[in-house]
């Protein structure tokens, strides 16, 4: 158990690198006070279990570094070995398509999730090894699931014995093993003269700032971008039925009644008339976009009429004259985009903050059965009194 009785768990991505997990060993060995694994889990490849099985087991080499360092004992097992499987079960032998690569994505931010789900632990985690996009994965994983005692680390080993296969970490005797100069001539290494430095590297945690729901890798990047999205650049939107306005953030933006009851219709149906309401996030989803023809429904209409008698104040007869007018209108599609035209002309001219635009006024989407409009605000984000 490290500081604090955490149980300290090892995480590496790696190729046919083992040198990666054992340097890295060492380093957190030579820290005071020092860091040892109570558990070690190796995300790789099938090629790169065979190494590292081939290599620290097998050879015996990760045996000889615990009884060096005279640390507690540590076991590579079945269970240490997260390897990415494709659709047919069997495990991925290299990364070597676009595929693979979001194979290995979803398998890291999966495992990491899992793990930082776990009381009572602490994540050190190396990207040092494996393919350039197996540490970019593991340094989004950590930043998105991280807590604040979890742990990123690169290890930086002198260029003479870097990927050496002779070297996998520092011995307290001197060893002389062969190496390779930059002519390619071979010659003589001390290993007392190698440097492993252990970088610690500082990540942004957004754990406990965003709320992530996503299961792949893709979909909790297009989440985190939302939500960011969200928060800095999407405002509250509150609807004051009676007061006749919207307020868009700070900004308080005036309509007439008919165009502010056809703008709460918009804002409902991503509030209560939402079809996914299970998602947390609207995303790039448009389900609750409507085309003029949903809007001439008579429950829709109905809706928008009990709208239109807040503004009014109960006024029935003013109400019931103007929905009797859209549900009889000629032209309604006409009628519809007109006040389409004059809502976003008005958020437009009385929006103070022009970044809030794009999220507020009344956006199309061409889809079969033709145009479908609304608003691309979070559902969250919005109020309606």
């Amino acid at each position: 158990m490290g500081k604090g009785g955490l149980k300290e768990v090892f995480v590496f991505v790696t190729g046919i690198t083992p040198q990666i997990v054992t340097e890295t060993i060492c380093g957190l060995a030579l820290r005071k006070p020092p860091v040892y694994p109570d558990e070690i889990y190796i995300i790789t490849t099938a090629i790169g279990k065979q190494h590292i099985r081939d290599t620290l087991i097998r050879k015996g080499i990760l045996g000889e570094l615990v009884a060096e360092y005279g640390m507690p004992p540590i076991t590579l097992n079945e269970g240490s070995f997260i390897v990415a499987k494709d659709h047919n079960k069997a495990e991925i032998e290299d990364i070597q398509d676009e595929g693979h690569n979001e194979l290995m994505g979803d398998l890291i931010t999966t495992f990491i999730k899992e793990k930082t789900g776990e009381e009572g632990t602490r994540l050190h985690c190396s990207i040092a090894g494996g393919r350039k996009t197996m540490s970019f994965y593991m340094g989004v994983a950590l930043q998105i699931f991280g807590r604040p005692w979890d742990r990123l680390y690169h290890v930086l080993v002198s260029s003479e014995f870097e990927s050496n296969p002779a070297f996998f970490y520092k011995p307290k005797k001197n060893r002389v093993i062969e190496g390779r100069a930059l002519d390619g001539t071979v010659k003589k290494l001390n290993t007392r003269d190698a440097l492993i430095h252990l970088a610690e590297l500082p990540f942004i945690r957004l754990r406990d700032k965003l709320a992530f729901e996503g299961k792949g890798f893709r979909e909790l990047v297009l989440e985190g971008q939302k939500r960011i999205d969200s928060a800095i650049v999407q405002p509250n939107i509150a609807v004051n039925l009676s007061r006749r306005s919207a307020r868009l953030g700070r900004d308080e933006v005036r309509m007439t009644p008919a165009q502010l009851m056809l703008y709460t219709i918009f804002l409902r149906q991503k509030t209560d008339l939402c079809k996914n309401p299970d998602r947390p996030l609207c995303l790039e989803c448009t389900d609750c976009f409507v085309t003029p023809r949903d809007l001439r429904r008579d429950e829709v209409l109905n809706i928008m009429a009990q709208d239109y008698m807040k503004i009014y104040r109960s006024d029935r007869l003013r109400t019931e004259e103007l929905i009797a007018r859209w549900r009889q209108a000629q032209f309604f599609h006409n009628l519809i985009r007109q006040n389409i035209s004059k809502i976003n002309k008005a958020i437009r001219e009385q929006a103070k903050d022009r970044t809030h635009i794009p999220s507020c006024i009344v956006t199309s989407i061409m889809q079969y059965g033709g145009t479908r409009y609304g608003v691309g605000i979070e559902k969250d984000k919005i109020r309606i009194e």
